[in-house]
Order: structure tokens, then sequence, then C-alpha cells
């Protein structure tokens, strides 16, 4: 069995690598070759013992657990190989040698995992041991018979084919890879290309987490330093809601590459400064520049690699982040013009906290402060899912979460980019239900900077029922297992979304930083817009009074939400920055989006949900944003949205980069692959990115479309 040589996360034996003026790590020549000033050390400190105030750290106790559960299942799996060997008829000494190999990878080979988290794990086999039977059939009846594991549940029609369950209450992700060799030597070493050889592309997919892990910890030039900053940055990324790959931010591979881009261009700096750089550079990143850790590797076997040059696909990545192993391939596939928005304003926000904090204005925890997704927008999507039972609820959420990513791209192709979606990546439960419940939510709002025609609407049903269709293809679909899409306020929404089961307050939102920083630029604005915003605020004041009797309800349950008609229940989802949300013919009821009959189908509802545009509200143009409630809701939650088009890359680190006259190689990202990219393709800037070819009609214009067939 491999394992990470620290899986909690322990410090290293081998003294701190300073790195040498004529030193290179990664692509480029690092920005800066400082190390830390006494207030850097002392800053350090204090993140140090926030991070372990914060309970990032297991237990020795739980970090035992982890490595008996590992020996457990490599002592299963080397049985599962055995067993099948001799059932195919193999000599006595091909049983006796047969064998496969368990390695770890993702957080816990990285040495960042915490209390509670899944540990990934791949298993290497001979060449005659299959997945489709030998793995998702022989081995999980084997897991299945075991009293330790619970929660079993293979997915073998992923990107990644995998099994999931619990072993003694440690959760497991577990891969196959059945590679050409009769036998599986225990000191394999998966690094090698050679294991590449005569394997399909879910196997090399399913080896290239191990080979990506090891090859980052071998590409970064201080691992304890890489770790600190690393498990910082995820325990923000969460705290801010921008954690989740399959929704379409960033997953943990995604994290780590990012943050070992920075430990590169910082090789001598300590991970406070590390994560103070990181906003800096990221806040500034002008994507889709791609963020590589080494060169582009072109291997004999021929398995496609990342290459906006040859492959059309790649052109439209928005937010590339290479993996550096070979085959080299986009990390970050998943995420869309709407997601790469949001992360960028929490870009903004890190980075504006962090500069206060180097000033001594601010503590380091108020770079984790919770992002308040249920007050930064007016009006919200609802996606309950049920099920009759848990077990079929585990199966039947997964697949839908996985769809999700697509009825966000599908309402912003729809709506021409108007109508912006922000995905949340927290689940919610309904424990009140008496069956499964489990439900996920998406804020809505007009795209900022862009006037609406008055009594401009967009009709999404079409996009709904597009939706539907995709949903119902689920292979193992069981009675009781239904989906139900609502729009509602943010008045209406319900009550377990909340943490202590109430709706916080929003005037203490006042007493925030920001907010009172947002308070003190309104003071030195000019006459005009304190007028405006006095008649918004009245406005929101009368829009209030009027709405809130007949919209107050105790819960919100789909089961009532059916409609007996579709004239009944036209509901219209209003970016109106002065009339909130009007349902039409009856304010008082949410409800659901049905099909165009107004009948429902297999649970899912898409009745005729408009999306109302007017020109005297809603996201008013960056030189007014302050004076539109979006844009209030948007630096409530700490966003500084004038500071990054202010900044430019040149003058980042100016002081500190000996090394490098200027960022202008920095702006560019991946400059040498930048510089083959820009002789071979024209390219035109856009709001998202500053490379997209325009060789092509078919162009991806990432301010105002996104296209389903361009993305992966």
């Amino acid at each position: 069995m491999v394992v990470s040589d620290a899986p909690n996360g322990g410090g290293s034996s081998s003294p701190p690598l300073v790195v040498e003026q004529t030193n290179t790590l990664g692509i480029t020549k690092p920005i800066s070759l400082a190390g830390p000033t006494d207030a850097d050390l002392h800053r350090n400190a204090e993140l140090e013992k926030f991070l372990l105030d914060s309970g990032l750290y297991e237990s020795n106790e739980e970090a035992a657990t982890r490595r008996e559960v590992l020996q457990r299942l490599d002592q299963t799996v080397k049985s599962w190989v055995k067993q099948l060997t001799r059932q195919r008829g193999y000599t006595d000494q091909m049983v006796e040698d047969a064998n496969a190999v368990i390695f770890t990878f993702g957080s816990y080979r990285l040495g960042v995992h915490g209390p509670g988290a899944d540990i990934d794990t791949l298993c290497v086999g001979p060449s005659y041991v299959n997945r489709e039977e030998d793995f998702f059939i022989i081995l999980h009846n084997i897991l299945a018979e075991m009293e330790e594991v619970t929660e079993l549940q293979p997915v073998p029609d992923a990107h990644v084919p995998v099994m999931k369950f619990k072993f003694q209450g440690i959760s497991i992700d577990l891969l196959y890879a059945s590679i050409s060799l009769l036998v599986v030597p225990e000191d394999l070493d998966i690094s090698h290309g050679s294991v590449l050889y005569d394997v399909d592309e879910p196997t090399v997919r399913s080896l290239n987490g191990c080979r990506v892990a090891d090859q980052i910890l071998k590409l970064v030039p201080n691992v304890e330093h890489f770790r600190t900053t690393l498990r910082c940055l995820k325990f923000w990324a969460k705290r801010r809601g921008v954690y989740s790959n399959v929704t379409g931010f960033l997953g943990g591979v995604n994290w780590a590459l990012l943050v070992a881009r920075i430990c590169q261009l910082y090789p001598n700096a300590i991970p406070s400064m590390l994560v103070s750089r990181f906003f800096r550079v990221y806040t500034q990143w002008r994507w889709p520049n791609p963020v590589m850790l080494c060169t582009i590797e072109e291997n004999e076997l021929g398995f496609p690699v990342w290459d906006p040059r040859r492959n059309p696909r790649d052109r439209y990545h928005i937010m590339p982040i290479i993996t550096p192993a070979y085959p080299c391939m986009n990390s970050s596939y998943n995420v869309s013009a709407s997601t790469l928005r949001v992360m960028k304003e929490q870009f903004r926000y890190g980075n504006k906290i962090c500069d206060e904090i180097e000033l001594s204005k601010a503590q380091w925890s108020a770079l984790f402060q919770p992002y308040f997704f249920f007050e930064a927008y007016k009006n919200y999507l609802q996606v309950d899912i049920l099920a009759a039972d848990t077990d079929d609820l585990l199966a039947w959420k997964g697949w839908v979460e996985s769809r999700l990513r697509q009825l966000t791209l599908k309402i912003e192709r729809d709506t021409n980019g108007m109508l912006q979606c922000h995905p949340y990546p927290h689940e919610y439960a309904d424990t009140s239900r008496h069956c499964a419940h489990s439900a996920f939510f998406m804020g809505l709002q007009r795209k900022e900077g862009e006037k609406g025609q008055e009594g401009q609407q967009f009709d999404i049903r079409g996009t709904v029922d597009e939706f539907r269709q995709e949903i119902n293809m689920y292979m193992y679909w069981k009675p009781g297992m239904e989906i139900f899409v609502s729009h509602v306020r943010r008045k209406q929404l319900p009550l377990f979304v909340f943490p202590d089961g109430y709706k916080r307050n929003r005037m203490s939102r006042h007493i925030s930083h920001s907010a009172e920083k947002m308070g003190e630029d309104a003071a030195k604005s000019n006459l005009g817009s304190s007028e405006r915003s006095v008649k918004r605020k009245n406005d929101h004041e009368m829009l209030d009074e009027k709405l809130g009797k007949p919209e107050k309800r105790a819960s919100i349950s789909p089961q009532r939400l059916v409609c007996v008609s579709p004239e009944s229940c036209s509901s219209q989802m209003s970016i109106d920055g002065t009339k909130g949300v009007r349902l039409a013919k009856n304010a008082g009821t949410k409800c659901e989006i049905k099909s165009s009959n107004g009948l429902l189908e297999n649970g899912i509802s898409t009745e005729g949900a408009y999306v109302h545009l007017s020109e005297t509200g809603g996201v008013h143009p960056k030189n007014d944003s302050q004076n539109s409630r979006c844009s209030e809701v948007q630096n409530e939650n700490g966003v500084d949205r004038n500071k990054a088009g202010e900044m430019d890359l040149d003058c980042l680190e100016s002081a500190e980069t000996a090394s490098s006259k200027s960022l202008s190689n920095c702006k560019e990202s991946a400059v040498d692959m930048d510089q083959r990219l820009d002789n071979t393709h024209n390219f035109q800037r856009t709001e998202y990115s500053d490379y997209v070819p325009t060789a092509s009609s078919q162009a991806l214009n990432c301010e105002r479309d996104v296209r389903l067939g361009s993305v992966v």
C-alpha cells in the first residue's frame, strides 16, 4: 500500500528550500525572491493559530483510524484479486503472486485533509481484472457484505468511475485502474509513464489523480508552506461558497494547483505572505490565460492534452488550470461564465481583506467571514429533490446535482446572458418532511451594466423542460424520486436554509466593516446619487409594506406548489429594483415552474416562468453601481467592484520583482504557452477573458452567451 509521506500534514524533515536568483520554478521566473519580515512572521503565527483554533487539523486518534482503514482496504483488494485469479484457472504461483495496490491522492495525499474528510483512493490491479464486472460487481458485493462498510454507492457512469462508501465511518472514494501487467509490484512507481501503456481513457483519468498529486509535491519549493497555504485557502473557499467542482466552481485539485503556482512565483514566502499574494495575483489574472506548473508534455502514447491550437473545444475553457502530469488536462472545465464571475468577486473580497490585514486594520478572522448568500439576491431558484428513502435520495440527489450546472448554463444561454445565475454549492434539507428531501438554490439577477427594455420578459419554460429531459435520462429512477423547480423571492425563502431556523436580522450587516466603508463612500458621493439612493430606499420600504403581509408563510412545500392551470400560476421573476417579484393573479402563492401544458411530468414542474426586466430598475451601469440595490448587496458581502479595474498587473509587487522587472510576463500567465498561442491565433478581449479565438464565427462571447456545446 502506498500512502502520503505525511498523511496528516506533519512536518517535513527536509530543510526549507531557499531559491536563488538563477533558479526558475515553473514556466516563468519568480515574481519575488523576498523572504519574510518580522511583521510577516508575526502575521504567520497568528494565521497558524487561527487555523488550529478553527479545528482544521484532525486528532491523532482519527489519523490512526484512517491508517487502519487503508490497511483493511488494502487487504480486501489483495484478497479480491487472488480470488479472481484462482477462479480463472491461473496456476498456484500466479495466485500467490497476484496483487493489487492502494494509492491515495487528493487532500489526504497532499497532507491537507481535515477532520471528517474523505480519502481519495485508487486501486491498481492486473490486466485481467476489469472495471465493469470485477470491480463494480464482484468487489462491490464483497464490500456490501462487510459490516464495517456502509452507504455503498457505485457510480460507474461518472467521468471518472468511482465507488463511494464509508469504512468504519471514514468516507472513501475508490477508483480502479487495470494496467497492462499480469503481476502488479508492491513498489509500483505510478508516476512513471509506463503505467499508461495500453490502457483506455477512463483508466488514464483514474490514474491521473495520483500522478498529479505526486507532481504537485515535486514542483513546489516548500511542501510545508504549500500545505498550510492550501489548507487556509480551501477553508476560505468553503466559507465563501466557491468550493465545488460539480457546481461549476473549483474543487480540491483546482485550489491545489492555484496555490502551487503562487508558491512557485514567491518561493521564499511563508504562508501568511502566500495567502496575500494569492489574492493579489488572481484578482488581476487575465483569464483565460492558463495556470500551469510546468510545460505541457507531449508523448508518443498519443493521449489528447490540453491545447487550444489543435483542440477547438479547449478554446472555450474560460478558466483553464492545467494538470502537471501527462496527459495534461484542464482540471477546471466545469467553470462557466457565471461561476467565474462569482469567483472573481470573491478574489477581490479576499484581496481587500488581506490588504487591511497587512495594514493592521483587520484580523485573519475577517477573511473567513461566511458569505451571506441568502441576502445577496432578491430572486432565487429553489430545486427540491425528493425520494422515498435516504438510500434512494443519495443516488437521485447525486444525479441531479451533477446536472444542476447545466441548468445554470441553459438559463444564461436562453436569456443571452441577461439573467445571471449564482449556483450555491451547499445542500439543505427540510427535516420536517415525511420523505427524504434535499434542496439546492441559485441566486438570480440581471447582468450588471445592462439596461433592459421596459416590459422585457424571458420565458424559461423551454429551458426547464430541456433540463427535465436530461434529468429523466437517469437509468436507475425509482418511484418516489421527484424534483421541483420553483422561483422564490428573498422573503419567501424557507426557514430551513438558515442555520438557527430563523432569518437573521439584515440590519446587523450594517455594523460590518464593509457596510461602514460603503457608508463612507456614499457620504462622499454627489447630491444626485444621494437623492437617487434615498428614493430607492423609500421604494423598497413601500414595497415591503405592500407585499409583506400576503406573502408570509410558515413553510414551503412542493406538494402545495401544484397549480391547477398555467393561467392561474403564471410566475414572473422581476429583476426590477423597485417592483420586486410579481406573482400574477396569486401574489401570495409560490408556483411551480410547470410545462407549457400545465401538467406535472415525473414530478418536475415547468410552468411559465418569465423574467421581467424593467428599464426603471435592476442593476445599473457600473458608473452608477452604488445606487443599485444589487450592487449594494455585493458590496455588503465585501466586494469592491472598482478596485480590480483600477489596478494594473504591471504594478503587482513592483518593489519585490528584482528578477522580473515588470509583471507583463505574468499578465499572460503561462507566458511561453501564451506567446505560441498568440502567434497562432488572433484573439479578442471580452469581459471574462483575454484570449478568445476570432478565426471562426462560432467564437464564444463570454459577456453575453454561454454555448452549451462548448462546455465539456
